[in-house]
């Protein structure tokens, strides 16, 4: 007879463990870590019994100790700190750097910073923690030279987007400057004299060097830098959107937008829709983003390559980790001008002063 403690007795459970398959294999625990391990010495016959006895047990190595048995101490996985894993433009550069991380046989961690140096430390230290092989980093503050102990004790280190400060390492990043200039010549060759500048939170380093490209661009045109169009700390959609609605409402609004940010050229053209204008005010926005072609009018952009950024990043920290002990440098990835309609529009007639 079954009693009500008989019945609830829970069920014995547990991880099959290498002792368990060379038991069900009948070799030794050496064989089982050979094969395991992909190592050589095993005879066919021999890693097919081990093969065989692993599909039957489940079982599944514990990678966390099995790099502690390898000589080299590496762990074949890295960490990717970006800004915001859900942004296109960071979420392209991730699949870069898994293409080429992958074929290694290499994990990537990611994780978001938010532009939060706080953040950013926060989580390189816990990747280091956790001895991942290297970091790829977007740098969100001022100083990473608390990364500065893991590079000299070997951690690889490759930042990507923005140059690190403080710290001597390789970077991969956009020509943000000479971008932003394009951008504006762009539209003063159709004729706009009034291009306001919208721009990201001024403590990142590529929305300053947009902010510098779009000055550099109105010098050389000779077109004054009026402060009153450059409106800062609207990267994100909403903050892009009230910024543009008030700029549109003033007695003497700017006929022409540059979008330093793919994010704060969504919010743009949200609200230049809502308010019937997007036939009327031109718009160049920096970076591209999804669907940004068909809108009517197509969305006219400087276009970054973040898959070139994430591949040359990736393949650069692989190097690192391999052993190369050259200079550090800073790697320039080049941007592309996409015109599709938003960046060709004309200012109104007797507004080319």
């Amino acid at each position: 007879m079954t009693t009500r403690d008989d019945a609830a007795s829970p069920v014995d459970v547990r991880r099959a463990t290498m002792r368990d398959v060379a038991a069900r294999a009948e070799v030794s625990l050496k064989t089982v870590s050979r094969v395991v391990n992909g190592e050589a010495g095993v005879s066919p016959v021999l890693a097919e019994r081990v093969r065989r006895a692993i599909d039957e047990l489940g079982f599944r190595p514990n990678a966390g100790a099995r790099h502690l048995r390898r000589a080299d101490q590496r762990t074949a996985s890295i960490a990717l700190l970006l800004d915001d894993v859900t942004n296109p433009f960071c979420a392209t550069v991730q699949r870069a750097v898994e293409d080429v991380a992958t074929p290694r046989g290499v994990l990537v961690f990611s994780a978001s910073v938010d532009d939060d140096p706080v953040r950013e430390q926060a989580f390189a230290r816990e990747f280091v923690g956790r001895r991942v092989d290297g970091i790829l980093l977007f740098p969100s503050g001022d100083d990473q030279s608390y990364l500065e102990a893991e590079v000299r004790a070997g951690t690889a280190i490759v930042c990507v987007d923005r140059e690190p400060r403080n710290l001597t390492v390789d970077a991969v990043v956009t020509t943000n400057a000479l971008g932003a200039a394009v951008a504006v010549r762009h539209l003063a060759a159709a004729g706009h004299r009034r291009i306001a500048f919208l721009g990201d939170t001024p403590h990142i380093a590529t929305a300053v060097q947009r902010l510098d490209g779009y000055r550099t661009a109105l010098e050389e045109l000779g077109l004054p830098v009026d402060p009153s169009l450059v409106l800062l700390d609207v990267g994100q959609v909403a903050a892009a959107d009230g910024a543009v609605t008030s700029l549109l409402a003033r007695p003497d609004p700017p006929t022409a937008l540059f979008t330093a940010r793919n994010q704060t050229t969504i919010g743009a053209v949200r609200a230049l829709s809502r308010l019937g204008r997007q036939r009327e005010i031109a718009l160049v926005g920096f970076d591209d983003f999804l669907l940004a072609d068909l809108l009517v009018p197509g969305i006219t952009v400087v276009r970054q390559d973040a898959t070139a950024i994430g591949h040359l990043a990736a393949e650069l920290l692989f190097a690192r980790i391999g052993g190369d002990t050259s200079p550090p440098s800073v790697r320039l990835v080049p941007t592309d001008l996409v015109r599709r309609g938003s960046g060709e529009i004309a200012p109104p007639r007797g507004s080319r002063t």
